[in-house]
């Protein structure tokens, strides 16, 4: 597992590392599944691509429904089916969600079509959170007791669950989940967080000469899709809209990604299972893996 911050340099190690065991890259990022979504997601290039077989980029279109869930039932066919090819597969990304989900399962895999989930978000922007937290009370009381009642997605996400299966959200979690048959070796890409900003910065910049307000332009009338619902794609989505003007917008995308990074490395320290490294420390990384691998 190759985990880092967006835009440490997960993409150019991971592929070093991949060719060094001729091995594939699963890539796990919420948001490289989606075909129509390419600059502001930092695909690895096609030629990238050509190097070292990649899977999980280009899989889905922004209106399908795709979740953590169904990612670890995906994932965990295709790592045993590579595994009667290679002893090693690296898993990259940043989506701690779904990171997990492959490492350790998703208790409440449940497939709900998206038309509840969108439903429930026009619900909740009329009614607020405290119609919420009524609804998931009256519905799933025990689960209402365990939730951070200030967490809208949460919330949704049970009720979405209670609407569409007429039975308690809680009744779903803690189900016994497949067998993992591989030993997972943790790895987190950092650097010192000045440097960090930087490199999202000049990525912000070069996306924006790569033309993502053009791919942004050409997705406008999909806003609404969740799966657009991300840094760099809104706040260019907003600026479309009249609501910034194109620099303020900019100026936002850096700023939100710089406050993604710093959610995204929380969530891998407070894991506590991860060896560091710096992005250039390839010969100690390889010495490490060998050592575990062994």
């Amino acid at each position: 597992m190759i985990a880092g911050p967006t835009a440490v340099g997960k993409t150019a190690l991971s592929i070093q590392l991949a060719q060094a065991y001729k091995a594939p890259i699963l890539s796990c990022d919420s948001r490289q599944f989606y075909i129509e979504m390419t600059i502001g997601t930092a695909k690895p290039s096609e030629l990238e691509q050509k190097h070292v077989p990649h899977y999980f980029i280009n899989t889905k279109h922004i209106d399908e429904l795709y979740g953590a869930g169904h990612f670890e039932k995906d994932a965990l066919k295709l790592i045993e089916e590579l595994f009667s090819i290679h002893d090693v597969v690296f898993l990259v990304g940043g989506s701690g969600l779904y990171i997990n989900a492959v490492l350790n399962g998703v208790d409440d895999f449940i497939e709900v079509p998206l038309t509840i989930r969108e439903q429930l978000t026009q619900e909740y922007a009329e009614k607020g959170i405290q119609w919420l937290q009524g609804e998931v009370k009256r519905q799933d009381p025990n689960y209402f007791e365990l939730v951070d009642p200030n967490n809208p997605q949460r919330l949704m996400r049970a009720l979405e669950v209670c609407n569409f299966t007429g039975q308690a959200y809680s009744t779903f979690l803690n189900r016994e989940k497949a067998p993992r048959n591989f030993e997972a070796i943790k790895i987190l890409i950092n650097t010192e967080r000045e440097k960090l900003y930087e490199k999202i910065n000049s990525r912000v910049d070069e996306m924006m000469q790569l033309g993502l307000l053009d791919e942004v332009k050409s997705l406008a009338p999909y806003k609404h899709l969740n799966a657009l619902k991300t840094v760099g794609y809104k706040e260019l989505f907003a600026y479309l809209d009249g609501s910034y003007d194109l620099k303020t917008a900019v100026e936002k995308i850096k700023q939100h990604t710089r406050n993604y990074a710093k959610r995204q490395l929380t969530w891998f320290k407070n894991q506590d299972t991860f060896q560091e490294f710096e992005p250039n420390e390839f010969d100690k990384i390889l010495i490490y893996l060998e050592k575990k691998t062994s």
